[in-house]
């Protein structure tokens, strides 16, 4: 089937009102000025990819090209469908060479953890590529190297998420204090101690949004103790 009948399925399964839905819910600030919207639900979305295994690399690169945004996602969710089945190198450099058409928080949290995170889980040597990412001037590669620890985390690998956390500490994006809040509290929900820890010897560094996104699991009463440095 060709990249324009996949399209055409694509339109089909789009509607008004979910698109200015999608345009009120993703705040412009972070949302490419190219970028439209046409109202396609993620169901849809993966439901359209398992109709079309048989889309090739090309076409996948021609739907991360486009400026509407549910191609995009079309396509990073047809590459976790092809390294979930396939697990390559050569899939993991598409996406590192397309790293930048991933600019948008969802488009990274259906992908990279799944993808990159996947990928490095045994190759420990090769993780400096999150380290760089970390250290980017770039919103999502930022947000793509501490959410790719998250398959470290689900292996109680907490190394990684920790010391990436601690670079993303001084970052001044909500998006970022957000996801590193995020995979903190993932690493507490395994093991509690850990966070405390991690808390507790960087209290004074930890954004408050950080901070409430990593204790969202504690009991309201130490939620508060918490806030004020009562650990």
């Amino acid at each position: 089937m060709s990249l324009h009948h996949l399209t055409k399925d694509i339109q089909r399964a789009s509607t008004k009102e979910k698109a200015k839905g999608y345009i009120r819910f993703f705040k412009q600030e972070y949302t490419a000025k190219e970028d439209r919207f046409i109202g396609v639900s993620m169901p849809d979305l993966r439901q359209i990819a398992k109709r079309h295994p048989e889309v090739t690399m090309q076409d996948v690169q021609k739907l991360l090209k486009s400026d509407i945004h549910e191609y995009r996602m079309l396509a990073g969710v047809m590459l976790v469908n092809k390294f979930r089945e396939a697990p390559s190198e050569e899939l993991v450099q598409f996406y590192i060479k397309n790293i930048r058409r991933f600019n948008n928080w969802d488009l990274v949290d259906a992908t990279c953890d799944k993808i990159l995170g996947r990928f490095l889980l045994d190759k420990k040597k090769q993780r400096k590529l999150l380290y760089d990412f970390a250290k980017s001037s770039n919103l999502w590669e930022k947000r793509i190297a501490i959410i790719s620890t998250f398959e470290f985390i689900r292996h109680n690998e907490f190394g990684d998420t920790l010391k990436i956390a601690e670079i993303l500490l001084s970052d001044k994006h909500d998006l970022t204090h957000k996801a590193t809040g995020w995979m903190l509290r993932e690493v507490g929900k395994r093991r509690k101690e850990v966070l405390l820890d991690f808390l507790k010897t960087n209290y004074d560094k930890i954004p408050r949004t950080t901070l409430r996104y990593a204790i969202e699991k504690f009991p309201e009463e130490k939620r508060k103790e918490m806030l004020d440095g009562k650990f």
